[in-house]
């Protein structure tokens, strides 16, 4: 089996082996290439020690990635490979990291210590594919697998969960039978990994391809650093606007938008507050109006546990809070939504719109979607345009109002205000002298 190597790789492998020294591409590289996938990076493994990978590279800029572990980054081409010495883990005692490494010359050694049957590969033109636990058949079965003892490799790092979780969502892969018994069963382990570890993790899981079955079938394993969902899973709606239970419809209307974590966990969390809204009629109907405040709430406090970037959390909180506008085509409610989310959140708003809209059952799936197409054109329309609907629009500003005599900062404020709401509602032209005019009848000038 041949695999392509950079000529930068191919051009480290070959000074190692010139040396007397073995040394091959590993992991995920491995795995892409033989998947047809571009790489991301090129990580190198080998038997010599870090001393030595230093003394080989020292023609060029190295720096210590994590050395007492054995790996060395070499810059070549403003291109930074990994390079890490075959290794032994000692034991783990947080569920993460290895308390040391032992150093060793066998390759099959070091990779029966990684996580997963297609990281666990090893490549040089000179040996081929070195394949001790048949990665490259799990992956034509596309199958996720644990190196090993299932259990052993997550209780020895309890991000491998994620990690697992990720690569059946992101590559479309199925997780084998007792990797997916042993994340069960480890799943609580996940309270031992900082929030930031996690974060990344499932910032990439939810814009995988497969995001919508992991989701499902995972479900209690998410439930461990988000308990808030649990209410979700089983719970009927009880109203003709929805066909699934909660849970259901949320992970379909992840599914139903863009790939990108920002629209993908505005998803996961718009309804969550539904339940602490819920209301019925006698008939048993149920109601959820003012969900969206609880859901914001609810996904601001997750986000900051969870340590996402502040910017992300408003952004995600005004969708939330924003989601449920029942939009009519009319260009001033437009307006007076953007006024309040900008120009960029009410796209995305658009587009969560959408996907919730497209999640629901077919009950007035016509008349809501044409408000829909009515509500898409209207946005075009004032960016086409240029509609006024910000006070940076206004042909008018607080110095033309000092000059007419107002100099009270409230009242200016108040008069700009005003002049900006008739305006976007259509009433008065955003001209300066009309606004001037309007502007000395407000504030009772002659």
């Amino acid at each position: 089996m041949k695999i392509k190597l950079p000529t930068d790789v191919r051009m480290i492998i070959d000074r190692f082996e010139k040396n007397g020294f073995s040394a091959y591409a590993v992991g995920g590289c491995v795995r892409d290439s033989l998947l047809q996938k571009e790489p991301n990076d090129w990580d190198i493994c080998t038997d010599a020690l870090p001393q030595d990978i230093l003394h080989l590279f020292s023609d060029f800029h190295t720096f210590d990635t994590g050395i007492k572990h054995g790996t060395v980054s070499v810059v070549i081409n403003s291109f930074v490979y990994e390079i890490t010495t075959f290794r032994i883990d000692g034991e783990y005692f947080d569920n993460r990291h290895p308390e040391k490494v032992e150093f060793t010359d066998d390759l099959v050694t070091d990779l029966s210590r990684r996580d997963f049957t297609v990281n666990a590969m090893a490549y040089s033109d000179r040996t081929g594919l070195v394949d001790p636990f048949d990665g490259a058949y799990d992956l034509e079965l596309m199958a996720v697998r644990c190196v090993g003892n299932p259990v052993e490799r997550f209780t020895e790092d309890a991000l491998r969960i994620m990690r697992a979780l990720r690569f059946a969502s992101c590559y479309n892969m199925a997780i084998e039978k007792h990797t997916a018994n042993a994340i069960f069963e480890c799943k609580k382990l996940l309270n031992n990994i900082a929030a930031e570890r996690i974060t990344v993790e499932f910032n990439k899981l939810v814009c995988g391809e497969n995001c919508e079955y992991i989701m499902r079938r995972f479900k209690d394993v998410f439930a461990v650093f988000l308990p808030e969902i649990s209410i979700m899973f089983g719970y009927d709606q009880h109203t003709k606007h929805h066909n699934k239970t909660l849970w259901r419809h949320t992970t379909c209307a992840m599914t139903n938008i863009d790939p990108t974590p920002l629209l993908r966990i505005t998803m996961l969390f718009h309804d969550l507050g539904k339940p602490m809204a819920c209301k019925r009629d006698p008939d048993g109907t149920a109601h959820f109006k003012g969900h969206p405040k609880f859901s914001a709430v609810m996904a601001e406090q997750i986000l900051e546990r969870l340590k996402y970037p502040r910017d992300f959390i408003d952004d995600c909180v005004t969708l939330i809070a924003f989601h449920d506008v029942r939009f009519t085509g009319s260009k001033p409610q437009i307006k007076r939504v953007m006024n309040k989310i900008g120009e960029t959140d009410m796209r995305r708003l658009l587009k969560v719109q959408y996907a919730d809209l497209t999640a629901q059952s077919m009950y007035l799936r016509d008349e809501k979607m044409s408000k829909y197409n009515l509500a898409c054109a209207a946005f075009e329309e004032v960016i086409k345009e240029k509609d006024c609907f910000t006070l940076k629009q206004l042909d008018i500003n607080g110095h033309d109002l000092i000059k007419t005599g107002i100099t009270d900062g409230k009242q200016i404020g108040n008069i700009l205000d005003k002049l900006l709401g008739m305006v976007i509602d259509e009433k008065i032209e955003n001209k300066n002298s009309i606004l001037m005019q309007k502007a000395k009848e407000l504030s009772g000038i002659d």
